[in-house]
């Protein structure tokens, strides 16, 4: 039991970073262009993305699927996490709790933000060239835009510090000094995709998008 455990969480850990991490920093290079070239620009990198070849393959099996596994097994793990966070340092049990907290968050945002823009593409109430004005409707609210910039924040901490936990758990970063240097990466990673989300949520408020 212990050994299948094992397995699963390395599988969990390894999905965590490819391929979601990597679909994390594609999303954020496609909203970034809402806030570098306006409403045309996002538009143009929407459309390239959704011209790729095998699309649907690459949604089913390199994003819905992994997060359906990440997310559920995290929860499954958040679950039990009372019984293993005493074990770690100060340090390492705040990063362990927050690691937690937010895969629960994220998961909650995700699907929040997959039912408002994918899935009405999907049910055919609006178009991906309508994804912008979407985009725009949902941050004009105040409300919608506070809980879309915590959304992004969980999300992006979660990844963030999952490359930390990833590194030292794969045998990447083994001794205290390599692992507070990846420290200062990860957090420099966390500012600079977190500044970028909000950023283009910040773009997508403008009347242009409207």
């Amino acid at each position: 039991m212990k050994r299948n455990s094992f397995y699963w969480r390395k599988l969990h850990s390894l999905l965590g970073v490819i391929p979601l991490g990597g679909f994390i920093l594609v999303h954020v290079s496609i909203n970034f262009q809402a806030f570098e070239r306006g409403p045309d620009g996002f538009a143009a990198y929407v459309h390239f993305i959704n011209s790729l070849p095998l699309k649907p393959m690459l949604e089913i099996f390199g994003i819905y699927l992994p997060i359906l596994f990440h997310g559920i097994y995290g929860l499954y793990m958040a679950y039990r996490s009372n019984a293993n966070a005493g074990q770690y340092s100060y340090g390492r049990n705040w990063a362990f709790i927050m690691q937690r907290m937010t895969g629960v968050l994220t998961f909650i945002f995700v699907f929040w933000h997959f039912f408002n823009t994918r899935l009405q593409v999907y049910l055919g109430h609006i178009t991906h060239e309508d994804l912008g004005s979407k985009m725009h409707q949902i941050t004009a609210n105040p409300m919608y835009f506070i809980l879309y910039v915590i959304g992004v924040l969980a999300a992006v901490f979660h990844f963030s510090n999952g490359v930390w936990a990833f590194l030292i758990s794969w045998g990447v970063t083994v001794s205290p000094r390599s692992q507070k240097i990846s420290s200062y990466i990860c957090m420099g990673l966390f500012v600079l995709v977190a500044s970028l989300f909000i950023l283009s949520l910040v773009a997508f408020t403008g009347n242009e998008f409207n």
